[in-house]
């Protein structure tokens, strides 16, 4: 069931005190243990535990492929991060109802994912760092790929909103000359915007070219000299025999006739032309 639905997909995980709790509600959950975590280490001045948890280009490239995975927990407390659990309860909340769990969860790794795998790519030339979760403003785009029209502050429509913040935050990556920060915005933002497309079936993935299997050709028997008992099995045997190299010819053009088979079928058209002129 695709949108808004009474399957177990589109309802909420469980119920607490009547408020309905999804899978979003999890994945904040999680964040803000992290982040209670991170203080906690924080303050213990526990410095190499919190350095083997954010991603690097050169932790990956010493084989540390685990950092892929845990540099979203890496959260000091901050009105920022406030600000990213709110955006992904709002607006990720909306999406996960209307695609569905399952396929939200396949959204959100996506993003948490693709971040790191490119960095991981540019980090050959460039290295690279990244810690925190900082997917609540793809998740908007998101949300204003699947509801244009929704209404946002000063009645403004959510897809100028979405807009106006990508090219916002794509000046101010510009201004501080940060190569980086501008291809992860792009990255994220238009990984959620493809997505969207993709599930609403209005884009489609390539699909990669398939080799065309050539047709067999078909060997004709050479047809051993001798009486024919009637005139009737001999026509048979003609007609038959034109046939098999109509289709050959059909299959790989009349160049692949060897020079018997072609004498063959110009006989048979002599004789054809030869019934037709009788006939007359």
């Amino acid at each position: 069931m695709y949108g808004h639905g009474n399957s177990e997909e589109h309802q909420p995980l469980f119920w607490v005190r009547g408020y309905p709790l999804y899978g979003t509600h999890v994945i904040v959950a999680g964040f803000v243990a992290s982040m209670l975590g991170t203080s906690l280490l924080l303050f213990l001045h526990a410095d190499s535990l919190l350095a083997s948890l954010p991603f690097t280009s050169t932790g990956m490239n010493q084989g540390e492929a685990w950092r892929i995975f845990t540099y979203g927990l890496v959260n000091p407390p901050s009105l920022w991060f406030a600000i990213e659990m709110l955006m992904i309860v709002w607006f990720g909340r909306e999406v996960e109802k209307f695609l569905g769990r399952g396929t939200f969860f396949g959204l959100y790794a996506g993003l948490y994912l693709v971040p790191p795998i490119l960095f991981t790519l540019i980090g050959r030339w460039q290295p690279t760092h990244l810690a925190g979760e900082s997917s609540g403003f793809a998740l908007f785009v998101a949300f204003a790929t699947l509801f244009p029209n929704a209404l946002m502050l000063f009645n403004l429509l959510a897809k100028w909103v979405a807009l106006v913040l990508v090219a916002l935050y794509s000046l101010i990556a510009l201004s501080h000359r940060d190569g980086i920060g501008l291809l992860s915005l792009w990255s994220s933002a238009g990984f959620a915007y493809a997505f969207i497309r993709y599930q609403q079936g209005l884009f489609t993935l390539p699909r990669l070219p398939t080799l065309r299997r050539r047709p067999k050709l078909r060997v004709l028997p050479d047809l051993k000299p001798g009486r024919t008992t009637s005139v009737g099995g001999a026509k048979t045997s003609t007609m038959a025999e034109v046939d098999a190299l109509l289709d050959k010819i059909a299959q790989s053009g009349y160049s692949s006739l060897t020079p018997k088979e072609r004498a063959r079928l110009d006989a048979a058209r002599d004789e054809l032309k030869r019934k037709e002129s009788g006939g007359r």
